[in-house]
């Protein structure tokens, strides 16, 4: 090698190569690109002829925030009248101190259609809560009906549960006194045969009243169960609650509570 060539792997070569991050000028020319970009907008803002609208509002809005000065003609008139700038007008300076606010119409909507639109907007609010109102009442009524029914079936079945107590100690009560047949049917507990033959006759019996059309009333749970208990407590002084059978009528009314379930609880 040669004086007059360089050597790359020296040194020397190496210290005058400048030290340059990868992708700074990038970067750098980016930033410059979109500062050039800004201020042209700016300048196109600046520079854009602004249309008649916008004058207007502007011109309108200095003059607003302004205060009249003395070469309006009708202020100068209140001044050669004693007015006072801040005064309050009126003889004993209580009226209005400030100008009355303009209110700018931009819709091409009548005159009164804002407040129409006010009406119309109150109204349906209030008829969206009326819906409301009758929504919750329906709501609360249907969960009272729901209640209310649960509580007559559990006290329908109650009712029945203990009108077959009572057909079963009728019959017990009127078999250890020789009693073959009990004063009403339904005094006893139904028996499958019987039962048949009831059908049978029930048959036999709305035949009959379609022939005949007459109505036969039928005794409710509750009625029976009434009857029954009181056919116990009279004849064989026995209450079904208690589950006891008293001596006597003296002894029945001494010691049981009385002759409802209610009385019992």
């Amino acid at each position: 090698m040669s004086d007059d060539e360089e050597d790359y792997m020296s040194d020397a070569f190496l210290s005058q190569i400048q030290d340059v991050k990868p992708g700074l000028p990038m970067v750098k020319r980016v930033k410059e690109a979109m500062k050039r970009e800004a201020q042209q907008k700016e300048k196109n803002i600046i520079n854009r002829q602004k249309t008649y609208k916008e004058q207007e509002n502007e011109s309108r809005d200095a003059a607003l925030h302004n205060s009249i000065s003395n070469e309006n003609k009708g202020f100068a008139l209140l001044q050669k009248m004693g007015y006072k700038a801040g005064q309050g007008l009126g003889k004993k300076g209580a009226g209005r101190v400030e100008p009355i606010p303009l209110n700018i119409k931009t819709d091409r909507g009548g005159i009164g259609m804002e407040e129409v639109k006010k009406r119309k907007a109150e109204e349906e609010l209030e008829h969206y809560r009326q819906k409301v109102r009758a929504k919750q009442q329906n709501e609360t009524k249907s969960m009272e009906d729901f209640r209310v029914r649960v509580r007559t079936e559990r006290e329908e079945r109650k009712i029945e549960g203990d009108l077959r107590k009572s057909q079963r100690a009728c019959e017990q009560l009127d078999s250890q006194k020789s009693i073959i047949v009990p004063r009403e049917d339904w005094y006893w507990p139904k028996q499958e045969a019987d039962e048949e033959e009831q059908d049978d006759e029930k048959e036999a019996e709305e035949e009959e009243e379609e022939e005949e059309e007459e109505e036969i009333v039928e005794l409710t749970s509750f009625d029976k169960l009434q009857i029954l208990t009181s056919y116990l407590r009279g004849v064989h002084f026995y209450c079904i609650w208690c589950g006891t059978t008293y001596n006597d009528e003296e002894d029945l009314c001494s010691n049981c509570p009385g002759d409802t379930a209610a009385d019992h609880e």
